[in-house]
């Protein structure tokens, strides 16, 4: 493999990014385009598909794909290898994900299973399905995870499970893969205010109502403290959907992508208190989110 770092031209190289619907996929999805690569940009609905159609400058195809349902990602792996043919893919992102926010405690199994099913086991299914025309044109992964995978804050317990089990994933692609000359890079965004947000206090709130009087009541104070704060995070940070679509790019068209670029601050200082400090000095840091007002 060549040694240089230098940029390889994106001009018609075919890149599939999943969850391109909204937020931090839809706008990397059109930023790929606009700089010059063959988007398939994958969607769950069609009105997404056409919206995004109409938005991007005519390097974009919409693929319906479902990553937690095995006979969509065949049927959109089927779509992209008629489309793109013997040239192969140079890129899949994989950013379709879901943030289950809740204490643990009032987590239910099944929306823990639809949280690891569609941020681990369906990045692992499109993985699998796309391998193939990654190695006919030479590609690379990008797999977009968050700061949360680096420390597991209170309350985002599931996805933090899921961010730690994506970056694993990662570590052990990127190394299988070496022989195969196919690079794993992984993208960790910090806060960035997409709609992700408002799905997640939804969500959250619901699942708070769901349990017992008695265990609601331990949370009843802090959880919707730490919600708002951890909205206020994202309104006031300085990245933005913009930041990370750049990044991606930079992991798509380098020679020798790093194995993971950190985007904004907080993801970050994620990183650097994971390697330098103790849990319970990290647990003394984190204490003020589960701690009572008084």
């Amino acid at each position: 493999m060549p040694k240089s770092s230098g940029p390889s031209s994106p001009a018609g190289r075919g890149v599939v990014i999943t969850g391109a619907s909204s937020g931090l996929g839809e706008v990397c999805a059109l930023h790929l385009s606009r700089v010059g690569f063959h988007v398939f940009a994958g969607v769950r609905r069609p009105e997404d598909g056409e919206r995004l159609r109409v938005a991007a400058t005519g390097r974009l195809t919409p693929v319906i794909v479902d990553v937690t349902d095995e006979k969509s990602v065949q049927a959109a792996v089927y779509e992209v290898t008629e489309s793109a043919g013997e040239a192969g893919l140079w890129g899949l992102v994989n950013n379709a994900g879901i943030a289950v926010t809740a204490p643990l405690e009032c987590v239910p199994s099944e929306l823990m299973r639809r949280q690891l099913d569609t941020n681990v086991t369906g990045q692992l299914l499109v993985i699998q399905g796309f391998l193939p025309l990654l190695r006919a044109g030479a590609g690379r992964i990008v797999n977009v995870t968050s700061g949360l995978g680096n420390i597991a804050i209170p309350y985002l317990g599931a996805y933090a499970a899921a961010q730690f089990a994506k970056e694993a994933l990662s570590d052990a692609l990127r190394r299988e893969l070496a022989p195969q000359r196919i690079p794993v890079a992984v993208v960790q965004p910090g806060a960035v205010l997409t709609p992700l947000w408002d799905k997640m206090s939804g969500a959250g709130n619901r699942a708070l109502e769901s349990v017992p009087e008695p265990v609601r009541e331990l949370y009843r104070s802090t959880f919707p403290r730490f919600m708002e704060t951890n909205e206020t995070s994202a309104r006031s940070s300085r990245t933005t959907p913009d930041d990370v679509a750049r990044v991606v790019f930079r992991a798509l068209v380098a020679e020798r992508p790093r194995t993971r670029y950190h985007v904004g601050r907080d993801a970050t200082g994620s990183r650097v208190l994971a390697r330098l400090l103790p849990d319970r000095a990290i647990d003394r840091i984190l204490g003020g989110i589960v701690t009572p007002a008084h």
